[in-house]
């Protein structure tokens, strides 16, 4: 599949049963609401996927799943996050045989590896395989920062195209532009800045609460995009609460207690996460349910979002 790093890209959750089982019926349910909503993308197997506890028989069966249920709508992203080069190769060598349309490929994990083995570390694996790859820079959690002068020597790697900002910096965006124009296309991959990043240029949005809000999120990303600034600002002073569950260690178990909320997802994680419990559980749940009752009804409104899509269009 030919696509553009542009739009609303889920990080989806994987959903599981009471037992520790994939929920494919739950899955399937959150999978359709993004779809209905208009997302853009598919990235299965993030942080927010649970992907460090997914073995590789369940992640062929969610690759399966969702491509026949996409049909060909939107691209299906494989996050690939190893430890060594060779690993990383064979996930990605996996993943294209299973008809995958991308990548998101993370850095080593575990080790700290310096600039030459990265880029190295990128490299190896993105001429492996032809299908077009999303670095994912995330200097907070995963340690190591792909700077600028990183990128530069990866730009002869043609099917590296896109990258995942979550470096937290928002002035990222601009240098990335002003050093490599369109070379590289930027997905903000945290949420309580994705309205400002866009503004300032990012092609997309990889997002987390998009998995219990999929019209306010995709509806955020058409006001922004299509210039509609007063009211893409009415929904992101709104969303905002919400958005900053994103930056937590929790995000997981957070983000599900809103999906089921909602009603498009369960609490259900996989040890060692546990679900919320006590007091923890009962302040994030007031927080849901306060922006819940705040919500504006124009937010929630189907019509609205589709004309906002084809302003975004015209």
């Amino acid at each position: 599949m030919q696509f553009e790093w542009k739009g609303v890209f889920p990080a989806i959750t994987t959903q599981f049963t009471a037992d520790d089982q994939l929920d494919l019926q739950m899955f399937e349910k959150n999978l359709y609401a993004q779809l209905e909503a208009g997302i853009h993308g598919v990235i299965l197997g993030g942080t927010l996927g649970e992907s460090s506890t997914l073995t590789r028989e369940e992640k062929e069966i969610l690759i399966r799943f969702t491509k026949e249920k996409v049909a060909g709508r939107i691209p299906v992203i494989l996050n690939i996050a190893e430890g060594a080069t060779k690993a990383a190769v064979n996930e990605a060598q996996w993943a294209e045989q299973l008809g995958v349309d991308g990548l998101m490929l993370l850095p080593p994990m575990r080790y700290k590896a310096d600039d030459r083995e990265t880029v190295q570390f990128f490299s190896t694996v993105a001429r492996s395989v032809s299908l077009p790859i999303l670095i994912y820079n995330n200097p907070v959690d995963y340690r190591i920062m792909v700077t600028p002068d990183m990128f530069a020597q990866l730009t002869d790697c043609a099917n590296i195209q896109a990258v995942k900002d979550s470096t937290r910096d928002v002035s990222n965006v601009t240098r990335m532009i002003n050093r490599f124009g369109n070379r590289y296309r930027i997905l903000c991959g945290v949420d309580p800045i994705a309205m400002e990043s866009l503004l300032m240029g990012a092609s997309g949005w990889v997002g987390g609460l998009v998995n219990a809000f999929p019209r306010e999120t995709v509806l955020l990303y058409h006001l922004v995009q299509s210039r509609q600034i007063d009211k893409a600002l009415q929904v992101h002073r709104w969303f905002l609460p919400l958005l900053e569950l994103d930056l937590s260690p929790k995000l997981v178990q957070y983000i599900k207690l809103a999906a089921s909320i909602t009603g498009i997802g369960a609490e259900y994680v996989r040890p060692p996460r546990l679900p919320l419990v006590g007091e923890e559980r009962q302040q994030i749940l007031s927080l849901i349910q306060k922006a819940m009752t705040a919500e504006p009804a124009w937010m929630r409104d189907l019509q609205v979002l589709q004309e906002t899509a084809a302003a975004l269009h015209s």
